[in-house]
């Protein structure tokens, strides 16, 4: 046992890509391996004890191994794992769906947030006939290519010309119009100049961790009705994050279609897409095989396991007081990470809301993807990866820190506590290689 556990490291790189299963893009010399997690806390191989502020990239929001969440797993396990049919936990988990956000007609459930969206786009290009999707820059929503379009390119392109780096689909170029989020006025010109041509908009409600400015999202609930095509929320990071009912709720805007995913899920693969009758009803099978129908199936889709877990996740999310204090516990985290700025002279912004939060090392605000872009990178970077010395344990390519129900004041505080020694490091020059990346 002792042999595996000092060696994990050095099995991880000989069968993963730079040891990693997608992404996180640290040094060799740091991989860990994981073993366990407990609340807001994991361990590795080699039992040392992390903060976790990336909780599987937000997917366990309710906590590592909440009881509840286990249990309901461990019971439905021995009474089967999969039908690929609707069963009894799936239509449970559709009508409480449903009864949380009433104004979704219908839902299908897919296994992954990424499909989640996917069938989104692919429903409003059936729905409507047409070809182009409208995204912002910067956006994530998904490993399809429209997901990763105009999101990890060093270049700026001329808007609303994508950037396909990333994708290995050149044809994303033909395909995916692009907009700067936050910025209503250019939107509208791009969506009115393409109308006859654009299939739907996406858009990632809290942009990474950028919060929409006000009126910017009923401003495109607006333009996109005027226009007959839907609006499409990733809700895949908001959805049961910032409320109950997600971003539609919290920022008081309803889509036209939505994905979910992450966090409704409580640690297990799920993955839903819902919205208006009017579009779903474009993968109904009696379309088929029609050009306003679109194939739709998943074979872990709905899995009673992953369903039941979910359940519990909501039942969860569900008891008094647990957004206030998502909400409290958020602000006391970003208002923690704004005084160590301060407290070291250090320019920069604290972004995001509930449960989210991320400093960009920038004098001017960060409002879209290009205002990010302009922040100092590598100091980020560098702050990211002496975070992982500190044994916080996060994704130091990403944009965002999460945190989740199960995490403490006092969990927070270590973290801040943790924040302060690295803070006050990156005051001297950088003496690693390791801080070099191509990260976004």
């Amino acid at each position: 046992m002792d042999s595996l556990k000092t060696n994990a490291r050095e099995r991880a790189l000989n069968i993963f890509p730079v040891g990693s299963n997608g992404e996180y893009d640290i040094p060799e010399p740091m991989i860990p391996v994981m073993r366990r997690g407990k609340g807001g806390w994991i361990w590795d191989t080699e039992d040392q004890q992390w903060l976790d502020m990336t909780m599987g990239w937000g997917s366990v929001l309710v906590g590592h191994a909440h009881p509840k969440v286990i249990q309901a797993a461990v019971e439905q396990a021995p009474l089967g794992a999969n039908f690929a049919a609707v069963n009894e936990r799936s239509l449970e988990l559709a009508e409480r769906i449903q009864q949380i956000s009433p104004w979704i007609e219908k839902i299908r459930f897919v296994a992954s947030g990424t499909e989640a969206t996917m069938l989104c786009l692919r429903v409003a290009r059936a729905a409507t006939g047409k070809s182009k999707i409208l995204k912002f820059e910067g956006a994530y929503h998904g490993q399809h290519p429209e997901g990763v379009t105009s999101l990890v390119g060093s270049d700026f392109k001329n808007l609303p010309q994508s950037d396909d780096a990333g994708t290995g689909a050149p044809w994303t170029l033909d395909h995916v119009l692009v907009a700067p989020y936050n910025d209503l006025e250019t939107t509208r010109q791009i969506i009115e100049s393409n109308r006859n041509e654009l299939a739907g908009v996406i858009v990632e409600p809290l942009h990474r961790c950028l919060t929409p400015k006000p009126g910017f999202l009923q401003g495109l609930k607006d333009l996109t009705t005027a226009v007959g095509i839907p609006l499409v929320f990733d809700e895949v990071v908001t959805g049961f994050r910032l409320s109950l009912g997600g971003a539609a709720e919290y920022y008081g805007v309803q889509p036209d279609l939505v994905a979910y995913g992450k966090g409704l899920g409580g640690g297990f693969p799920i993955g839903a897409y819902a919205g208006a009758d009017r579009w779903m009803q474009a993968v109904e099978e009696s379309r088929l095989p029609g050009p306003n129908y679109a194939w739709s199936a998943s074979t872990t889709g709905g899995n009673p396991i992953s369903c039941a877990a979910a359940l519990a996740t909501l039942s969860v999310f569900s008891e008094p007081g647990v957004y206030q204090n998502l909400h409290e516990s958020g602000k006391f985290l970003r208002d923690g990470m704004r005084n160590l700025l301060e407290k070291y002279e250090i320019s920069g912004q604290i972004l995001g809301d509930g449960p989210l939060a991320q400093i960009a090392f920038s004098k001017e605000p960060v409002v879209d993807h290009r205002s990010w872009k302009r922040s100092d990178r590598a100091m980020g970077r560098r702050m990211m990866l002496e975070l992982l010395e500190q044994k916080v344990f996060l994704n130091p390519m990403g944009t965002k820190l999460y945190f989740s129900i199960l995490h403490t004041r006092e969990d927070l505080q270590e973290f801040l506590n943790r924040l302060d020694v690295v803070l006050g490091k990156l005051q001297h020059p950088v003496e690693s290689e390791l801080v070099s990346s191509n990260g976004f």
